[in-house]
């Protein structure tokens, strides 16, 4: 703007206006926090992660599967064996097994959505470690709030003690309504299938837990 237009400007009492840049464009998915991401992004930054030394022994990572709508998610440890090769939580026998247990309630498989604290396999099949879990955790709080579910079901002693950040036994944490997020969503706690499969003994009272869950669910 040439100084004259300026003066005369400023003397009617004008603001001159100035042709700005281009805005700067939205961030990208690469660059967005893991809270800001939708379904199809934070697949992809699920199925790239190399948060933790997991990423260099997996076959693959296992995001979870399920109706992305549903009231119920089911929540486990960690991805297994069969788990890892497949990409899909809950296959095998312990899936079967997982399955019977969902249609005892009246559910399928499909109108439940089915993931797990870590979204790679640990070595062995061992315990998670607390440097995986704080790597990890954060996709599945995620997960938690794009699907807002009206429970979760946690299967098994590391995933209840894991997200519910505590030591207690399973057994203390049965039968009870706990929470989980700043969402306060009704958590239940249950055994695990694959520890079913070797302490038949106890499907009884994992029953108990699954009508227990079915009455909190009905009263969300």
């Amino acid at each position: 703007m040439s100084s004259s237009r300026q003066a005369y400007l400023s003397a009617m009492g004008l603001q001159a206006w100035v042709l700005r840049g281009p805005a700067p464009p939205a961030p990208s998915a690469p660059d967005l926090p893991d809270a800001a991401l939708d379904w199809p992004g934070l697949r992809d930054r699920v199925a790239s992660c190399t948060r933790c030394a997991l990423s260099g022994t997996r076959t693959q990572t296992v995001f979870g599967v399920g109706n992305a709508d549903a009231g119920w998610l089911v929540v486990g440890e960690a991805p297994g064996a069969e788990e890892d090769a497949r990409g899909e939580p809950f296959v095998g026998r312990a899936g079967q097994l997982l399955n019977a247990m969902l249609r005892a309630i009246g559910l399928r498989r499909e109108e439940v959505f089915i993931a797990n604290v870590l979204k790679c396999r640990p070595p062995g099949n061992r315990d998670p470690t607390a440097d995986e879990v704080t790597q990890c955790l954060p996709y599945l709080h995620r997960q938690v709030e794009l699907l807002q579910p009206k429970i979760m079901l946690v299967v098994g002693r590391i995933a209840a003690q894991t997200l519910l950040r505590t030591g207690a036994s399973l057994a203390s944490l049965r039968q009870r309504r706990h929470a989980f997020g700043p969402g306060r969503v009704p958590l239940v706690v249950t055994y695990h299938p694959a520890y079913l499969l070797r302490t038949p003994t106890d499907k009884r009272k994992a029953w108990d837990d699954l009508k227990f869950a079915r009455e909190v669910y009905a009263g969300v």
